[in-house]
């Protein structure tokens, strides 16, 4: 398997399963978004409808990325673009007023890697390791068939 693939089946794992952790699962996380006190049910069902549209566009990238027909840099490009989406939505987020990484009641819980939100951490890590595979699949692939 190329470094390219093996790059974005990587972040498509961690796309599919890391919302769910981090909003339903990781008791600490979850608290602060599915079981929120403060989050009336409309708010939950956003977070829901998120988690389930992340872990589908995991689903969607692994298959393009795991087929074995027809032009497999499309198809990569493609995966690519695909799992860029809830990431690049995470950066967005922050642009809407009044938006916020974490909630101040839990500031004191809110991890933070070199002064950065662990979430907007990720994003940015993932995004570059989307850019590099992007940039791998310029040199030809084996079993690429240009069509």
């Amino acid at each position: 398997m190329s470094l390219p693939r093996i790059l974005i089946v990587l972040v498509a794992v961690i796309t599919m399963v890391s919302t769910v952790l981090a909003d339903l699962v990781v008791p600490d996380l979850a608290a602060q978004h599915a079981f929120n006190p403060g989050w009336p049910p409309h708010a939950k069902f956003h977070d829901a409808q998120y988690m389930v549209m992340t872990a589908l566009l995991g689903v969607i990238a692994l298959v393009l990325v795991l087929r074995r027909s027809g032009n497999t840099r499309g198809r990569l490009l493609c995966a690519i673009g695909i799992l860029a989406v809830p990431w690049l939505g995470m950066l967005g987020a922050l642009l809407f007023p009044g938006t916020a990484t974490y909630d101040p009641e839990f500031a004191g819980r809110t991890l933070f890697i070199l002064g950065v939100h662990g979430q907007i951490c990720l994003a940015t890590v993932l995004l570059v390791v989307l850019f590099l595979a992007a940039a791998g699949t310029r040199r030809t692939i084996p079993g690429d068939r240009q069509s």
